[in-house]
């Protein structure tokens, strides 16, 4: 299977590697490229673990992001940008027929030695 976040690498060379162990990732642009792969596979317990835990979805929430990610088509991410603890990225997918786009410049930090997500700069 090829990955989500790249369509030039096998998931398995990729981002299983994060999914399974988070504290394999090094740099906030392997854990971005990681949650989009976690969000395109539905992989919620992962995308709570790689989530800060002061802005961590509630398990409201939660349910409410494994219904959405799994009703669109997920087509592709483009990182336009990544510094020592930012990524700028557009995450492209298709929901009712139309070509969405969600476009941000993600912070992240680290919380029990590894990296996290915090939030939307």
């Amino acid at each position: 299977m090829q990955c989500p976040c790249n369509p030039n690498k096998t998931y398995i060379e990729c981002c299983k590697k994060a999914h399974l162990d988070i504290n394999s990732v090094t740099t906030v642009e392997q854990l971005m490229r990681s949650r989009y792969s976690a969000f395109v596979l539905a992989n919620i317990p992962y995308l709570q673990k790689s989530h800060h835990s002061s802005t961590r979805p509630s398990k409201k929430e939660k349910r409410e992001i494994e219904s959405w990610t799994k009703s669109v088509n997920w087509l592709k991410l483009e990182v336009l940008n990544s510094t020592e603890d930012t990524v700028e990225f557009k995450a492209f997918f298709l929901e009712n027929g139309a070509v969405n786009v969600i476009y941000e410049n993600s912070k992240f930090v680290k919380e029990n030695e590894h990296w996290v997500y915090l939030g939307a700069n």
